[in-house]
């Protein structure tokens, strides 16, 4: 008996998505009306006609990007960006693993700086006698 009743259930939902698909496609079509008017009066004010329409709405390429709707371009990197840095922190336990201070925090970083003690791994920079 259990299984008609989620037979009964399952019928009943695909129902109700049918009808909703409908009335996505009405409410789309509307949209669609709209827009299309909206294109037309535009063509029509610009003095276009729907050969002229037809024919530029033809050369756009597919993937083509217009000049208005280009992304924008990456920031620059900074002046020192791929250029080696002398090594700001070293790893009281394990003194050959170091850290330039950039990029991704080594866990033995996060570990000290959660213990408050950062400071003890910092590399004193030699000072210039003159």
């Amino acid at each position: 008996m259990a299984r008609s009743t989620v037979e009964a259930q399952l019928v009943a939902l695909r129902k109700q998505r049918e009808l909703l698909n409908q009335k996505e496609q009405v409410l789309l079509s509307k949209s669609h009306d709209k827009t299309l008017a909206q294109i037309l009066q535009l063509a029509k004010d610009a003095g276009l006609t729907a050969g002229t329409v037809a024919k530029a709405f033809a050369e756009v390429k597919p993937g083509r990007i217009s000049k208005a709707t280009k992304r924008p371009k990456a920031a620059k990197k900074g002046s020192l960006a791929g250029k080696k840095i002398p090594p700001k922190y070293r790893n009281p336990a394990n003194p050959m693993q170091t850290w330039t201070g950039r990029g991704v925090t080594p866990g033995w970083v996060q570990a000290l700086k959660a213990n408050g003690t950062l400071e003890t791994a910092f590399i004193a920079l030699p000072t210039a006698t003159s």
